[in-house]
Formats: structure tokens, C-alpha cells, sequence
């Protein structure tokens, strides 16, 4: 089979990022695979991400080569570095992507929370624990105006994250950015609650940690990323904030299922957080990058 490629508009374009995507169709006309190419800035301008499907029933005639080919020639033509997707383990991507040159990179562990089993006695203890020095702030949607330049700049709690052999860069926060990412979530028609802990010393942000529920508050939440300053970190932050936003999202949707996390399997830290609170590790996926 040879697919025939054509490009399409993809409206998905962010405020740091533009996606080129691409149908593959056979000789009648019919779809049958996609392939997404993500373009980064802001610290990230050497990175593409590629997300590649093809129909079961039209897999091994050449559609995800022909896609792939693709996509990589426009990473290249658009100056990237590397390219990355991701397979879960055990699926069709975990053996096409190596065959293709692929190495693994990344080991992400992925855990939830069903929110039907949290034993919220537990949950008020971890929170109501003295913090000294610290306090927990939290809003829904963008930042607080008061708030946003300290948010702004705890965002660099995330630059020593583990990504193990990942060519990830470091990604360039400023408000504009914050309140654009939350702007596409809320155009998206979903929620976003962030829970910070700022220091009350001089009111500075130190840590933060995001979940994002479905608009129609049920199905699973999805946490963002949990981050505590280098100079914060010793003090129990990432577990208290993430108790709070458990908390939060108990009380608030009593038709939402669950929290769903993904974490580095080399990130044994922020895992045991989540152990300690009752996320039950559910399936493993692969990252994998392509060197240009």
C-alpha cells in the first residue's frame, strides 16, 4: 500500500507552540492514520513531539513509515534537534518506534486516585500539620493579578525535574505564559485549580502544584505538575499542597472519579508523595527520541 499524505489546518496552535498535522489515505479516499507534530518555544525551540496513529486493520503496509518520514522532514525543516512520542508499554508504538531509530529515554509511571477511597481524617491531618514559616493559597482558573509575578517565577521549580535521558530543555516562564496555558485549558472547557504554598516571610510563592477537572466535573482529574523551589524543598510542601488539592477536588465534585498522576519512574521522591497518599500505580509508558 502506498498512502497517500496530505497535509491539513491544524487550529490547535498555542500561545508557545504550533501543531502541523497530516492524513494518511488509501487509494479510495479513506483516512486511515494521523501523525501530530507539536513545535515548541520558549527554551524548547529545539524540541518536536509526535503523536502517530494508524487503523488496526491498515497496520504493517507502510502508513506509519510514510507519516513518520513526514513528520521528521518537517522537524528537520523547522531546525529541531530531536523529536519525541511516547507508546505505552506492550503496544504497537513500542516496537515501531525503535524499528524506526527511536531510543527510550523515559520511563513514565502513571497512578490514581479513586476519590471514593480517600480517607479524608488522614487527608485534614496532613493539612492541618504545622508548616512554619509557610501557608497554603489556591484560586481556580489564571493567577490573581497580586499573585501572578511570584507565580511567574516559581515556575522554575520544574527546570531540575527528572527526564532522564529526555532532551527536554528549560522552559522559559513569564505571566504571559502562565495566563496563556490557563486560558487554553479554560477554552478547552475544562477547570483548573492551583494550589500554592507561599512563603510568610515576604509572600513569595515557593512551591505550587496543578489539577485540571473535566468541565462537567466528572471522569478523572488530571494533576499538571507539582514543583517546590530548590531553597523550599525539605519541608513537606509538595505532599501538603497535593493533600490540599485532593481535598479540594473531594469537596468540590462529588461526581468526579478519580486523580490521575504520571510521574518519571526515576522521580522516587514526588512517587513516594503519591504512594503516601493513595495512588495506586495503574500502567507504564515509554518515551522515546529521535536524535536529527
Amino acid at each position: 500500500m502506498s498512502p497517500h499524505i496530505t497535509p491539513l489546518t491544524d487550529p490547535a496552535h498555542g500561545a508557545h507552540s504550533r501543531r502541523l498535522a497530516w492524513l494518511a489515505s488509501d487509494a479510495d479516499s479513506i483516512p486511515v492514520g494521523t501523525a501530530f507534530l507539536r513545535l515548541f518555544d520558549g527554551g524548547q525551540e529545539h524540541l518536536a513531539e509526535l503523536s502517530l496513529h494508524v487503523h488496526p486493520v491498515e497496520r504493517r503496509q507502510g502508513v506509519g513509515s510514510r507519516l513518520l518520514d513526514t513528520a521528521v522532514a518537517a522537524a528537520r525543516d523547522n531546525a529541531r534537534r530531536c523529536v519525541v512520542a511516547r507508546a505505552e508499554a506492550g503496544s504497537p508504538g513500542e516496537h515501531f518506534l525503535p524499528a524506526h531509530s527511536f531510543r527510550k529515554v523515559l520511563t513514565l509511571r502513571f497512578a490514581r486516585l479513586p476519590l471514593a477511597d480517600v480517607d479524608t481524617t488522614a487527608l485534614a491531618e496532613i493539612i492541618e500539620r504545622p508548616h512554619p514559616g509557610y501557608r497554603l493559597a489556591s484560586w481556580q482558573g489564571s493567577v490573581p493579578d497580586d499573585l501572578a509575578q511570584t507565580f511567574a517565577a516559581s515556575r522554575r521549580a520544574m527546570d531540575d525535574m527528572p527526564m532522564d535521558d529526555t532532551d527536554y530543555g528549560t522552559v522559559a516562564w513569564d505571566v504571559d505564559r502562565v495566563r496563556a496555558a490557563a486560558k487554553a485549558v479554560e477554552d478547552r472547557g475544562d477547570q483548573l485549580h492551583t494550589v500554592v504554598a507561599i512563603d510568610t516571610s515576604n509572600g513569595s510563592i515557593t512551591g505550587f502544584t496543578e489539577l485540571v477537572v473535566p468541565g462537567n466535573g466528572k471522569g478523572d482529574g488530571q494533576h499538571y505538575g507539582t514543583g517546590v523551589l530548590p531553597e523550599h524543598r525539605g519541608h513537606g510542601l509538595g505532599r501538603w499542597m497535593k493533600a490540599e488539592a485532593i481535598r479540594q477536588a473531594h469537596g468540590h465534585y462529588p461526581d468526579l472519579g478519580g486523580l490521575l498522576t504520571d510521574t518519571a519512574d526515576s522521580n522516587t521522591h514526588m512517587r513516594h508523595i503519591s504512594d503516601s497518599l493513595g495512588y495506586v500505580p495503574t500502567h507504564p509508558t515509554l518515551q522515546y527520541q529521535l536524535d536529527l
